[in-house]
């Protein structure tokens, strides 16, 4: 399933920054590259957009390393759910039920509780540098993707155009600040399992 975290992307030097680029556009942005979106969410899950529709902000929430263990037991399951569903397309009811069964087996209130604390632990891992899996900021990591794609003499021009594009809007619209400062602490004890669990893409 479409992803956060993008490692295929990761030689076109993209990957994590485009997270947060979708962040600071959306607050569901993680749970919308993960899973379908929520109905009040855009049906936009494929490639993360600086121009996205209006998404609800951010709750934010003290992260938990109960919530975390949940996220990362159920994804299995709502990977076998979502799989099945065509590219940009939002799900049915149906499938929403299934959702919100799955969540609640690894104890969430539903399907919007488990996309909410998705969501958190987005906002703290588009700030990690990927290099060295500490918290520098999304900021941060914006500019030393900025840096790496010019610099590199591989990637096509087109590609090398449009990245750099997508970055240089996500700085314009940054990710809000981590209010609840010990969620960075939880995420990056979690870090290699979380990016393992959630960062597996089709491509």
């Amino acid at each position: 399933m479409p992803a956060l975290l993008r490692p295929a992307l990761a030689a076109l030097g993209v990957a994590c920054l485009l997270s947060a680029a979708s962040l600071a556009s959306s607050g569901a942005a993680f749970a919308q590259a993960k899973q379908p979106p929520a109905p009040s969410q855009a049906p936009s899950q494929a490639a993360p957009a600086p121009t996205q529709q209006q998404a609800p902000p951010l709750k934010q929430i003290a992260l938990t390393d109960k919530q975390i263990d949940g996220v990362l037991a159920a994804q299995k399951d709502m990977d076998a759910v979502t799989a099945k569903l065509p590219e940009n397309t939002a799900p049915d009811q149906k499938v929403i039920a299934q959702l919100d069964d799955v969540a609640k087996k690894h104890g969430f209130a539903g399907y919007d509780d488990y996309n909410n604390v998705v969501d958190n632990i987005s906002l703290v891992i588009g700030g990690f540098d990927p290099a060295t899996k500490k918290y520098v900021g999304t900021d941060a990591v914006i500019k030393a993707q900025i840096a790496q794609v010019q610099a590199d003499k591989k990637m096509p021009a087109k590609d090398k155009k449009e990245a750099l594009g997508e970055l240089n809007e996500a700085l314009k619209t940054p990710a809000p600040q981590v209010e609840n400062k010990a969620n960075i602490d939880l995420v990056a004890k979690y870090y290699d399992k979380l990016v393992a669990a959630l960062g597996d893409d089709e491509n």
